[in-house]
């Protein structure tokens, strides 16, 4: 997802001269193309985020369009005040790219993890929030912050993740829009994010017990609300599967649609618990230990249903 990023990025560089590039002291070697090409475009303010944005803001409200790029826990949590007053309350567009999202920085342990940044940022007015879930829809997303006034906050992976969006599902992408994967009658599954892999694989587990349909949501804010509770009243069970907190995330998204609706459909919300993940392993692993990875969903899922 970094690389699909940096080539999307380069891409819009070279059309628009107003695009900038800031990080924080990390990224070497992903940007090297983008600093060569564009060395006046490229700023390392070193390890000093919050001051990383005033500078994003000053550049935007001088004619820049900046993108702001670093690990997710030093962006959105060491730099939040910076995004919430000079960002928000100034609704400048300024694009904020986090990488790591969910475990993907599974041994560094959890300062490096990131499960509570789509609730944070959720929570801001005037910021969107996009959660591509592999590198093809990483290009999309990026474009599609270009077409909002105010910031936006982009949510990456790390590196590696393959494909898994047809290119029908690409081609019919429209910001704000839902993807239907999949159509089914019983059980709905929602995703967003690259833990959408960990869910196909779900549903293929379940295929033979249950008539299972499948989107993936990329954008957390705005919701396309009034396709996915289209989607809801056909089911009898929705779940919700993240790489974050059960807290603030996509499952809380949908349960306000549900709440706000006249739909009777009962909803599981699958993701991490909340608590402070001190277990040190890769990422299957952790995605093991907190009961999302494939099997331990269609194990909750087969016990949701039947209870």
């Amino acid at each position: 997802m970094r690389n699909a990023f940096n080539t999307a990025l380069i891409e819009s560089a070279r059309n628009d001269e107003s695009i900038v590039l800031l990080v924080g002291d990390i990224g070497f070697g992903v940007f090297d193309s983008f600093r060569d090409e564009f060395p006046d475009r490229f700023f390392n303010v070193g390890v000093a985020e919050a001051n990383m944005v005033g500078i994003a803001a000053g550049l935007s409200m001088s004619g820049f369009k900046p993108v702001v790029y670093t690990i997710i826990p030093f962006l959105i949590m060491r730099a939040f005040e910076q995004i919430r007053v000079d960002l928000c309350i100034q609704n400048l567009p300024v694009i904020l790219v986090g990488v790591g999202g969910g475990l993907v920085y599974d041994t560094l342990g959890p300062t490096h993890h990131a499960i509570e940044d789509l609730s944070i940022m959720r929570s801001l007015p005037n910021m969107h929030v996009l959660t591509p879930c592999d590198p093809s829809e990483v290009k999309l997303s990026f474009n599609d912050s270009f077409s909002h006034r105010g910031p936006t906050y982009i949510r990456l992976g790390r590196g590696g993740e393959k494909n898994l969006l047809t290119e029908d599902l690409i081609k019919n992408r429209l910001p704000e829009k839902i993807n239907v994967i999949k159509n089914g009658k019983e059980v709905l599954f929602i995703s967003c994010g690259p833990i959408l892999e960990e869910t196909m694989a779900a549903l293929d587990l379940l295929s033979s017990d249950f008539n299972c349909g499948l989107i993936n949501i990329h954008s957390l804010k705005p919701l396309d609300k009034n396709s996915i509770k289209d989607q809801i009243s056909l089911y009898n069970f929705i779940v919700t599967i993240e790489e974050h907190s059960i807290i603030g995330g996509i499952g809380s998204a949908i349960a306000e649609i549900i709440a706000q609706s006249s739909s009777n459909s009962r909803q599981l919300i699958i993701g991490i618990p909340d608590v402070i993940t001190t277990e040190i392993g890769k990422r299957e692993y952790l995605l093991g230990h907190h009961n999302i990875d494939a099997k331990s969903i269609a194990n909750r899922v087969k016990s949701f249903i039947l209870s």
